[in-house]
């Protein structure tokens, strides 16, 4: 009875000192959330890169091929980068909204700035609710 004892209370203390999970950082996992689509885009895999899409951008383009199309022809050095690294992010309203900075060279060698807006969704998700790019190199912030 007393190892039994000795046992439970060794388990007990060994519950009590596991860290407690915590919720994943919204900027790192939307980050993620746009590398991944970038990823998507490069394997043309429309419909990887139309779950990543808002509920407004979907209404918009109801078909994920409609989607992939716009993207190819408006956001091209999104599409298909040559190479793409993160700039800074922003975070509003306690991660309402995100705002992440993507640099990126495309694959003609211009440079651009793509400016990600993802909004968290009912549901605690977050979802690309808009892109915006301008050639350009610096790191404007945002």
């Amino acid at each position: 009875m007393r190892a039994f004892l000795a046992v439970l209370v060794l388990c007990a203390s060994c519950l009590l000192s596991i860290p407690t999970a915590r919720a994943e950082d919204p900027i790192d996992m939307t980050r993620t959330m746009i590398d991944e689509q970038i990823k998507a885009f490069l394997h043309d895999d429309a419909g990887a890169a139309y779950a990543y899409a808002a509920p407004g951008l979907k209404a918009l383009y109801p078909d994920k091929d409609v989607f992939f199309a716009m993207v190819k022809k408006s956001y091209q050095p999104v599409y298909h980068p040559g190479n793409y690294a993160f700039g800074r992010s922003r975070s509003i309203d306690n991660g309402a909204m995100i705002y992440h900075e993507v640099l990126i060279t495309g694959r003609d060698g211009k440079d651009w700035t793509a400016i990600y807006q993802i909004a968290r969704q009912p549901d605690g998700s977050y979802k690309i609710s808009g892109v915006q790019i301008v050639p350009n190199t610096d790191s404007k912030g945002i």
